[in-house]
């Protein structure tokens, strides 16, 4: 199923609050189905607030949308969201992290997922496999930034005040 972005004009612009469902969607690239799917069974929860009945939202925050664009480029280069979800019990164990991929760089050869935690580890998740490929969660979490300055282009034009006045000296 292909989801349809949403216009710019239709988001709402980030906050403190975090980010609502359509603008995950949007960011990620994945149904709202899907979200909600990944989200009631466990895969990654909003770490802001998660649902709490009819008509309550969940909200995300950018760390969280970064695990979800990585959970997407696992589905499309050919993991099942079965091993993506072992994967991912198995590091939040390893690292005792509610976000078991800020500082690892994921690794796969379409059968098995490998965690790399400095240039000179990589470990077999599921203690298989040979030949790899990679997703450095550090680029992908560039590009999301990217994605939301074009998507909120006056949230990123405005500089703090401090900011400024340290670019002058």
């Amino acid at each position: 199923m292909t989801m349809t972005p949403e216009p710019a004009a239709a988001l709402q612009t980030p906050d403190d609050d975090g980010y609502r469902a359509p603008q995950v969607c949007n960011l990620v690239g994945i149904t709202y189905r899907q979200l909600d799917y990944w989200a009631r069974t466990g895969l990654l929860e909003p770490s802001i607030q998660n649902a709490s009945g009819s008509g309550s939202q969940r909200l995300y925050s950018f760390t969280d949308i970064v695990q979800l664009k990585v959970v997407k480029r696992l589905l499309d280069a050919g993991m099942s969201l079965k091993k993506i979800r072992t994967a991912m019990d198995i590091l939040r164990q390893q690292l005792q992290s509610e976000n078991p991929l800020t500082d690892v760089t994921l690794l796969s050869d379409g059968a098995t997922i490998y965690a790399a935690h400095s240039p000179d580890e990589v470990v077999d998740i599921f203690q298989r496999g040979q030949g790899v490929f990679g997703i450095a969660v550090g680029p992908v979490q560039e590009e999301l930034q990217g994605q939301i300055h074009d998507l909120f282009p006056e949230e990123a034009a405005v500089i703090p005040i401090s900011e400024h006045e340290a670019q002058a000296n």
